[in-house]
């Protein structure tokens, strides 16, 4: 049976909001969001957080949680999560599937993660998939910060940007814009390919390293969601509007 591994990549070096992952939201760190809304997905096989940081060592140590060690040299969350996988006490086949649950996206819910696993019990053959949240918002649509998606019509992904695309000349929600939900999953032979792959020519364009599988002839399988209010944390700015949205999110004291 293929068993399904989730990790939480953290680390407090962020380039743009340093100590991010235990930055307060609406009194708990930004990381204990993200761990005990990803813990509620029912069909994990572990769930650990991975980092190379003592501070968020501590924290979850301190809340009980599963922690992985790992390097203080990776620079991209599925290096981290790749280096975490083959240290998480399974023993993973290639096509154990394994889950990026990032460490900023604070607003996930755990059907995001059903979302994102379905596809590969329902084609054999995919080997990764990508979170697509429904664009609705024009600001959004702009936001530099925010990574878009252009899919094919079978939902593989073709390219990301940090570029408003699809182009329009005006916006609609109707454009069927989707936005990067921040939540990968990977069969684990895509995983180590993935992390052993050098960095190619669109990743390094558009700063967004999910194009490196595109730009060597493999794609993910697109996991579409419906527009919802779901904010990533990606500058301080960020978090009133997350505290501000976190108090309406049907998940709010749940946890």
């Amino acid at each position: 049976m293929t068993r399904i591994v989730g990790l939480v990549p953290a680390r407090m070096a962020a380039s743009r909001f340093p100590g991010k992952p235990l930055f307060p939201l609406c009194g708990r760190p930004m990381l204990e969001h993200c761990f005990l809304r990803g813990r509620m997905f029912p069909h994990w096989d572990a769930l650990a957080v991975c980092t190379c940081d003592a501070e968020i060592r501590d924290f979850a140590v301190s809340k009980g949680w599963p922690v992985i060690w790992t390097k203080d040299t990776h620079t991209r969350a599925l290096d981290r999560v790749a280096e975490a996988a083959g240290k998480c006490g399974i023993e993973l086949a290639d096509d154990d599937i394994v889950v990026c649950v990032q460490g900023d996206e604070p607003m996930l819910h755990p059907d995001m993660i059903k979302a994102v696993v379905a596809p590969f019990s329902q084609e054999p053959e995919v080997k990764g998939t990508m979170l697509g949240v429904h664009i609705t918002d024009e600001a959004m649509w702009r936001n530099p910060d925010i990574v878009k998606i252009i899919s094919d019509l079978k939902g593989n992904v073709l390219y990301t940007s940090r570029a408003p695309i699809p182009y329009a000349k005006t916006f609609s929600p109707e454009l069927g814009a989707r936005r990067v939900g921040g939540i990968f999953a990977f069969r684990w032979a895509a995983l180590r390919w993935f992390t052993e792959t050098p960095e190619s020519p669109l990743e390094k364009k558009e700063s967004c390293d999910s194009n490196r599988i595109p730009d060597n002839g493999w794609f993910q399988r697109l996991a579409p969601y419906p527009a919802v209010t779901y904010y990533s944390v990606d500058s301080p700015a960020d978090a009133g509007l997350v505290e501000a949205a976190m108090k309406a999110d049907p998940l709010w004291g749940k946890y």
